[in-house]
């Protein structure tokens, strides 16, 4: 998978995001071909080489030949765009990043969403950064896009609505569920387009990606800051780290439920997506014996997960945290054994057998309607998995 990372150590915005994807190999003479299907007369782009805080950068310009405009609401951007001659899914994407700023806006200043306006160039340089943006990922075949935290800056922005703290209302609206931060800079750098631009097109915030990178690219901002006013962009191949995910580790300590609903307890929590589920004896307040119940569960069923065992226990609250872990790839395997047939799991590391079991239930089974000791059905049904894996070889 091709990825590309944005690295927002000093915010982002549209220009800043289109100008990291030029410096690092987006060709400018496609992407303004690209942009002449947009059927703006006299509207130029254009770039030029900057240092800031001693790193070169790309800062990206725009204009138009008399251009009288001084704002167009979201109506006239989306006819602008229905009009052109980009394909649908170009289209659709830019429409959506637009649609989302102005939703935005209407709903912080209370007013309706056609009354929302685009400025600076008549409202044509968002166009140009949140088409050129769409357009870009695509001529540089990404595939998906990842965000680090972003540094919001702080302070206050003079704007039309008068002066506002930031992040700007609407720019904390459109960041809402992604990690954001301030370094304590007195300046805004992270603005509506490029909140909109990123959330909308990234799939993944927060730490860097395993991944090889093989291009890497500066977009300038126009403020001189006391740090590089850059934005950072790494594209390359995602690399693979067996079997490593990220799970929500919940727990909470009982020292006052029927221990005979445990049972009940743990095999509803799998059957709502727990990993694991275990219990582990424990010493609480006032030397009253419990039991620490963890839990194991994805990332996205935490939520469920809480609840049901808020609802279904003795509980009054619980604590998790997020934690990596890594799985072996598993493979279940059925074989003939001298006793009958018995499923197995096999495990793999990286492509190598790293462990073999036969399953527990299979030979309790075969013991139980046999007579036979259990241990010896175990015994040769890890000799007949041996033997199938040596006629692999």
């Amino acid at each position: 998978m091709r990825i590309a990372y944005f690295d927002c150590f000093s915010g982002a915005s549209g220009d800043m995001i289109l100008g990291a994807m030029i410096d690092a190999g987006l060709s400018l003479k496609t992407l303004r071909e690209e942009l002449e299907k947009l059927r703006v007369s006299g509207l130029r782009l254009k770039t030029k080489k900057v240092l800031k805080a001693g790193i070169a950068g790309t800062q990206v310009i725009v204009e138009r030949e008399n251009e009288r405009r001084t704002h167009r609401n979201l109506k006239e951007m989306l006819s602008i765009i229905d009009r052109s001659r980009l394909d649908s899914e170009i289209k659709e994407k830019s429409k959506t990043i637009f649609q989302r700023i102005a939703s935005a806006e209407a709903t912080i200043h209370h007013i309706s969403i056609d009354e929302v306006h685009f400025h600076e160039l008549g409202g044509l340089d968002s166009v140009v950064d949140i088409v050129g943006s769409v357009l870009g990922l695509r001529h540089l075949k990404v595939d998906e896009v990842w965000v680090s935290r972003v540094n919001v800056g702080g302070g206050f922005v003079k704007c039309d609505h008068g002066i506002l703290p930031v992040p700007a209302p609407a720019t904390l609206s459109l960041m809402k569920g992604k990690p954001i931060y301030s370094s304590g800079i007195e300046r805004e750098l992270l603005t509506p387009t490029g909140a909109a631009i990123l959330t909308t097109l990234g799939s993944k915030f927060g730490e860097m990606p395993l991944m090889k990178v093989e291009k890497i690219g500066y977009g300038a901002g126009r403020d001189e800051l006391p740090h590089p006013n850059l934005l950072r962009l790494m594209i390359g191949n995602s690399l693979k780290e067996s079997g490593k995910e990220r799970v929500t580790v919940i727990e909470t300590n009982i020292d006052d439920m029927n221990p005979q609903l445990f049972d009940y307890l743990m095999e509803s929590l799998f059957k709502r997506g727990a990993l694991d589920v275990f219990l582990i004896p424990v010493m609480m307040k006032k030397n009253r014996p419990g039991l620490l119940l963890t839990v194991i569960s994805p990332i996205d069923k935490r939520h469920i997960l809480t609840e049901f065992l808020l609802r279904e226990t003795t509980t009054l609250g619980m604590r998790w945290h997020e934690e990596e872990r890594v799985r072996a790839e598993r493979e279940v395997l059925t074989l003939n054994t001298p006793y009958g047939k018995v499923r197995f799991k096999i495990a793999y590391w990286e492509g190598e057998k790293v462990n073999l079991s036969p399953e527990y239930e299979d030979c309790k089974k075969i013991a139980i309607k046999q007579g036979i000791p259990l241990k010896d059905i175990f015994d040769e049904a890890k000799r007949a998995a041996m033997k199938w894996f040596e006629g692999k070889k």
